[in-house]
């Protein structure tokens, strides 16, 4: 997997060939074939492990200490800044992974609902409960995260910096959690 995302920082997904992925693997076509089918399967695990991994490192940024609204941008502030530091890897996931067809869609959806997940993980804490921020839905949860899927989809597709969406996505999921006045 580590040689097929340093062949799509080189290429981009679809100009990666299978040598291009043994190379930077410094491993045989039979070993990636031991380990894939084919290249679109290597790409859907490496979309799952890079997601798993994007997803422990926000939940890191997170001081579960501080207050609500500090939390929602320390989050935020580490979503966008760990996408756009590897701005080939968000352009691919963005772009290429609606074209693999179901199995993308499959992903995609799973995605959204892992990282609403996080969301609900991490605002279901006693700290939020005693700043009165009412417990988040799954329903709430997948919308916040499929909007910023959406963002970040629309700034790749325009090629915009990701980091100019904190303001509009923060003040939006600020709204959003906020505790009843």
């Amino acid at each position: 997997m580590a040689g097929l995302a340093d062949a799509i920082r080189e290429k981009g997904l679809a100009n990666t060939q299978i040598t291009d992925i043994v190379r930077h693997a410094r491993a045989s076509r039979s070993t990636f074939y031991r380990c894939f089918p084919d290249k679109d399967a290597c790409f859907l695990a490496l979309a799952e492990s890079l997601g798993a991994a994007l997803r422990d490192d926000v939940a890191r940024a997170v001081d579960p200490a501080a207050p609500w609204d500090v939390q929602v941008d320390q989050a935020l502030d580490a979503f966008l800044g760990l996408l756009d530091a590897d701005r080939p890897m968000a352009v691919t996931f963005s772009q290429d992974l609606p074209m693999l067809g179901q199995r993308g869609a499959e992903l995609r959806r799973e995605s959204i609902e892992r990282w609403a997940e996080l969301l609900i993980a991490l605002t279901t804490t006693e700290r939020m409960r005693a700043e009165g921020i009412p417990p988040v839905s799954m329903e709430l949860a997948v919308m916040i995260m499929a909007g910023l899927d959406g963002m970040v989809a629309r700034a790749v597709a325009r090629d915009e910096s990701l980091l100019d969406l904190a303001p509009t996505a923060t003040a939006a999921v600020k709204r959003l959690l906020a505790p009843a006045r």
